[in-house]
């Protein structure tokens, strides 16, 4: 039985091209590509032989399977070991919004749903939204219906336009947002299923959802308040 993971992918934005390509030779498509800057300490930066480059960050999605092959892949042809050529790194889902968005997640690929969350004893979960730019308030309103606090956006590119048409049936803007929302475990389905109805993707905003597991977290003691008194 697989499990689903995000893969995410963070580089110098030079690279951008060649870990595209090497990804497809794997017959995985990055869903979502973004773009950031490297922080680092200089001394840190010195010893690990890197530069305080603009970053690209990708997206994708594997099985534990598909991980495997690809992670041997990274240490072999693009020897990512070698300090400056990036890292790469998986987290589990814990659920997906649709069986159409889980396929366009997957691109179709073989795939067996195991059990909801691979991480039983997870009080909170971090809701990501995937949708076209412009309609954070659409989903921030769902949303706040269903009891959602609150959340962060950041713009993407699409580049999965392809796999949209033919698992959603829809057209997808390349230009998209990803929101990011940490929620209680026992409210994430309301709030999921909220999103789904009113921006989903029979709405203009073709929103995808699907949710992380959090082991810990700070900085939620207003809300565990809030939702107490209630």
């Amino acid at each position: 039985m697989s499990e689903l993971y995000m893969m995410a992918t963070i580089s110098d934005r030079n690279q951008t091209r060649r870990f595209l390509a090497f990804y497809k030779e794997y017959g995985v498509t990055v869903t979502l590509l973004t773009f950031g800057r490297g922080t680092a300490a200089s001394e840190v930066l010195d010893s690990f032989g890197l530069e305080a480059a603009e970053k690209a960050i990708q997206f994708a999605f594997v099985t534990g399977a598909e991980w495997k092959k690809i992670k041997y892949g990274l240490e072999k042809q693009i020897k990512i070991d070698i300090p400056g050529s990036g890292i790469a790194f998986i987290i589990p889902l814990s659920s997906i919004g649709g069986k159409k968005q889980l396929q366009f997640l997957t691109e179709g690929r073989e795939f067996e749903k195991g059990e909801e969350s691979t991480l039983k004893d997870t009080k909170y979960e971090l809701l990501v939204v995937i949708a076209n730019q412009g309609y954070t308030d659409m989903i921030m309103d769902a949303a706040r219906e269903a009891k959602a606090a609150g959340g962060t956006v950041i713009h993407a590119k699409g580049t999965g336009s392809e796999k949209a048409q033919k698992f959603l049936g829809v057209s997808i803007a390349e230009e998209k947002e990803m929101i990011f929302m940490v929620t209680r475990k026992e409210g994430k389905n309301a709030i999921m299923k909220a999103i789904m109805e009113k921006a989903g993707l029979d709405s203009k905003a073709r929103s995808i959802v699907f949710s992380l597991p959090v082991t810990e977290t700070a900085g939620m003691r207003l809300i565990e308040e809030t939702e107490g008194a209630e």
